[in-house]
């Protein structure tokens, strides 16, 4: 499957970035093409000059609200960032009509974090002008949630979140949501946390995207998982994630260096990869609310078989019952399983109900603020 990512905002940018580097991997490793652009959008000159992948011209790293907003951006006022949105927005349309090989991707893929100014208030706008130029692609969001410090000492955090999420849901056909909380690590810097939790959220993409891309023969899964599947499976709020298990091996004697596997130990280490992908989930939700998902097994050829594909079948099953199940197989990699993982048209998602619940207790404040 092949995206145009659009980041939006500090945060979006920077994922955006990430996708500029997982498709510079892809192609390194792979020579497989899964990202066809990249642009960023920002009020603020200093986020757009920071990011280190995306191309450094006018057209990829576009600047809106040059007269309304201050060299610092909008300083988290969503309402701000929209108007500005909806009057510089021809500039990203334009931007994209540029690209070279626009006819080639599937589908759009904007980013966004929730709690920021120009990102929250930004990506329902230009998701919508999108919209109404571009029919024919599916339109996605990736929005990144607030850490547990800013909802609890911002109240504009939530407010601009409640009405992102909101707003959006209106116009795209999935949103991945994203819980920044999930992938703290208190033992590292601040940089060095943003760099991994970006590198953390871009990263469950990589198989899913590749496999449906790949022609070299040779990779070739049993069951090919391409972009229609993954098309018929995002619908409203999603997840992905990704789990890796090593596997395990046993040397043969009488000094030969080839290893062989215990065949014993296939299905429980395929399922470990499962597992541990679950306990990853880009947000915390219930799969039992799924209504679709989609995994995918990669990993060593010799190494998949049709007991392994049906255990991860019937344990996907298992936590989400009442969704419709798509699977593949992609035969890369040496010495790891991974199972990567989409639910998708969740219910019940109690985390957004709250942020709505919340928000309305204090939009009267906030918008006199901004009034």
């Amino acid at each position: 499957m092949k995206l145009l990512v659009i980041g939006l905002g500090g945060c979006g940018g920077r994922l955006a970035d990430e996708f500029t580097r997982l498709n510079q991997r892809a192609r390194r490793q792979r020579r497989i093409t899964v990202v066809i652009d990249v642009l960023a959008v920002n009020t603020d000159p200093g986020d757009l000059s920071a990011l280190r992948n995306v191309k450094s011209d006018l057209r990829h790293r576009i600047r809106i609200g040059a007269r309304k907003a201050s060299s610092h951006g909008v300083r988290n006022i969503s309402e701000l960032a929209a108007e500005i949105a909806r009057v510089d927005a021809d500039k990203v349309i334009d931007a994209i009509r540029q690209i070279p090989r626009l006819s080639e991707f599937d589908a759009f893929l904007l980013i966004a974090g929730a709690a920021g100014g120009t990102g929250s208030g930004s990506i329902p706008v230009i998701s919508e002008f999108i919209r109404e130029r571009h029919r024919d692609k599916p339109l996605y969001n990736l929005i990144v949630l607030p850490f547990e410090h800013e909802e609890r000492t911002e109240e504009r955090a939530i407010y601009n979140s409640a009405m992102c999420l909101k707003l959006a849901s209106r116009v795209t056909d999935a949103i991945f949501l994203v819980d920044n909380q999930r992938y703290v690590r208190e033992d590292a810097s601040l940089r060095n946390n943003l760099d991994k939790i970006n590198a953390r959220i871009v990263e469950p993409f990589y198989n899913i995207l590749c496999t449906g891309e790949e022609r070299n023969v040779k990779y070739l899964g049993a069951r090919l998982l391409n972009a229609r599947d993954i098309m018929l499976t995002l619908s409203g709020w999603t997840v992905i994630s990704c789990g890796r298990t090593p596997l395990r091996a046993v040397r043969l004697p009488f000094g030969l260096s080839r290893l062989l596997r215990k065949k014993e130990s296939e299905p429980s280490e395929g399922v470990e990869a499962m597992e541990a992908a679950v306990d990853e989930l880009s947000f915390s939700c219930n799969p039992k609310d799924a209504a679709r998902a989609l995994y995918l097994l990669t990993g060593p050829s010799q190494e998949m078989n049709l007991t392994l594909i049906e255990k991860l079948g019937d344990y996907l099953k298992t936590l989400a019952p009442d969704a419709i199940i798509r699977s593949g197989d992609y035969p890369r990699g040496k010495g790891y399983m991974d199972v990567s993982i989409i639910l998708s048209e969740l219910t019940n998602v109690e985390k957004v109900k709250r942020y709505y619940s919340e928000a309305a207790k204090v939009t009267s404040t906030i918008q006199r603020k901004h009034t």
